[in-house]
């Protein structure tokens, strides 16, 4: 609901009239189906914004509206696809769907799985959407057709033929969402190409309206551009300098960087320096205090622009989310009784939150090990177990027949998977009696977790007792 307010208010940023585009699918193969279609909610964290669902009748024919005020990127998860759609504000979009595939057990236990990327097709070939896929599948015939004579012999001939072609054969009279698209994808060959160095083309990043910032072209030059780029200025002639800026908090000194170096201005450079914010914080090269205080600036908590407040607050929470210190999130599910369960219901005892997906055998055999974590440590931890949504009866089978101990609970629609951004299982989580993070990076059973807790309770228990005599 959070992230299509958000939607709501990117589409109200500007003063065009809002316009229905109507989405269509027919596809026998996907009846009863639903695609769920997402936008970017902002260009760093990677976090999506929910847009709408196309549901499919038993015929396999769907339609819907949505309201957009200028193009706008959507894309849809399902079978074993990534779909990509850029939606033109009053156009009737009527996508051919791929044959349908479903994932895999294998495909959907490997938290490695890449989808099959595509960008959709419509009926109408002189719709933006084919237009772009017709581009994308070009590109990509010529660079896998000439890679050798275009990365290796980095041949400017080559890339120049590239172009004639792509000019040639594509539509002269486009539009400029298509235009920013074709220009920012043909840049990204031409940078990895030539190894071209961010500082020889990032103006270019100037020039970019922000209603293409959530565009995939957009961030995936930004990401070849910015990547990690205060650690390795960190590393130059003035890296002292940029390292003082960083852990003294000094926005306007990072603001003079981009446009003194990289020519990058204005809100562009709002936006580009979250994103080095960002990475700034994973890279352990900064402190992380000074990072946190620079993204709550002024500079971007009241920015003109919508898309750099959003962004702001999203990096903000997607880095202080779980740190030491912090309430985690209360987990209240069903167990297989049909009784609620809260993580916050016992005091006085530190609590271990394991995510698990019962179906995998690594999971089992991490399960299994909670028995003699429960006998060493049943006086000073309460074990939760977050199950993943599978077979309720093979499930509950396996967790009694091995006499599997703690407080079982069913994540039946994922909520708190996605809530605590589970990747992979097993996942775990240690909080205190008051529900706070202790400390982060807690092990997984049989990864050790019996001695990282044994250490940690040991200094708890100590520094009570010390406060205690005092």
């Amino acid at each position: 609901m959070r992230y299509l307010l958000i939607f709501t208010t990117l589409l109200f940023i500007s003063n065009i009239a809002v316009s229905a585009t109507i989405i269509k699918a027919g596809n026998l193969e996907y009846a009863g189906r639903k695609l769920d279609f997402y936008a970017n909610a902002d260009p760093v964290t990677g976090n999506k914004a929910f847009i709408t669902s196309l549901e499919l009748d038993k015929n396999g024919q769907g339609s819907i509206s949505v309201d957009i005020t200028a193009p706008t990127f959507v894309f849809s998860d399902f079978g074993i696809y990534h779909g990509m759609l850029i939606l033109e504000p009053n156009q009737t979009l009527e996508l051919k769907l791929p044959p349908r595939r479903e994932k895999s057990f294998a495909d959907e236990k490997n938290p490695y799985f890449e989808p099959v990327q595509f960008w959709f097709v419509t009926q109408n070939k002189s719709q933006l959407a084919s237009q772009i896929s017709d581009f994308t599948i070009r590109l990509n015939q010529l660079t896998n057709k000439y890679f050798d004579q275009l990365y290796f012999r980095q041949s400017r001939k080559i890339y120049d033929s590239i172009l004639y072609y792509i000019d040639k054969e594509l539509p002269a009279n486009a539009s400029d969402a298509f235009n920013f698209h074709k220009n920012f994808s043909l840049k990204m060959v031409e940078a990895e190409a030539f190894r071209e160095k961010p500082d020889s083309y990032a103006e270019l990043f100037s020039k970019v309206n922000p209603e293409y910032w959530l565009f995939p072209a957009y961030i995936g030059l930004m990401e070849r551009t910015f990547n990690n780029l205060l650690s390795f200025e960190a590393k130059s002639v003035k890296g002292d300098e940029i390292r003082n800026a960083v852990n003294g908090s000094n926005t306007n000194y990072l603001l003079g960087l981009l446009k003194d170096k990289y020519k990058v201005t204005g809100e562009n450079a709002q936006i580009i320096l979250l994103k080095l914010l960002h990475d700034a914080w994973y890279s352990g090269d900064f402190s992380k205090k000074a990072i946190v205080t620079m993204v709550n600036s002024t500079v971007f908590v009241n920015s003109k622009n919508k898309t750099v407040q959003i962004t702001s607050r999203n990096i903000n929470e997607k880095i202080t989310f779980l740190q030491p210190g912090n309430v985690a999130p209360v987990i209240c599910l069903k167990d297989f009784s049909g009784k609620i369960n809260c993580t916050d219901i016992t005091a006085g005892k530190f609590k271990y939150i394991v995510f698990a997906d019962v179906e995998m055998v690594v999971c089992q055999e991490h399960l299994k090990y909670l028995t003699s974590i429960q006998e060493r440590f049943q006086k000073y931890l309460e074990i939760f177990i977050v199950l993943r949504k599978t077979d309720e009866t093979e499930m509950k089978k396996f967790l009694d027949a091995n006499k599997i101990p703690g407080i079982k609970m069913i994540d039946e629609n994922g909520e708190f998977i996605t809530k605590y951004k589970i990747k992979s299982f097993p996942q775990c989580f240690l909080l205190n009696e008051k529900h706070q993070v202790p400390l982060v990076s807690v092990k997984a059973p049989l990864n050790g977790f019996e001695q990282q807790f044994g250490t940690f309770l040991q200094h708890e228990l100590f520094e009570k007792q010390r406060n205690q005599s005092r």
